[in-house]
């Protein structure tokens, strides 16, 4: 699969910490791997369609879509990003 980020994705990605960014690239490492990995507890969001969330760490999660062969990955960030994933 190929990812590809949305404007708003890089947008909030930049802003996070440098800790923070490695494990994001390691997310989506595994998300390209397989979204079903133990590690991302990755599920599809309650009421937002075909939206996914996966877990960077106890405050940090990822949105992301999957539209054919392609993962769309929309916001990353703190919990905030569940208002408008």
């Amino acid at each position: 699969m190929r990812f590809v980020r949305t404007d708003s994705f890089r947008k909030h990605y930049a802003k996070l910490p440098p800790e923070i960014r490695k494990k994001v690239i390691r997310q989506i490492t595994y998300l390209q791997q397989d979204i079903r990995h133990p590690g991302l507890y990755s599920k599809k969001m309650v009421g937002q369609g075909d939206i996914w969330e996966a877990r960077i760490d106890i405050h940090y999660r990822l949105t992301f879509q999957i539209v054919g062969d392609v993962i769309v990955l929309r916001k990353v960030g703190t919990h905030e990003i569940y208002r408008k994933p």
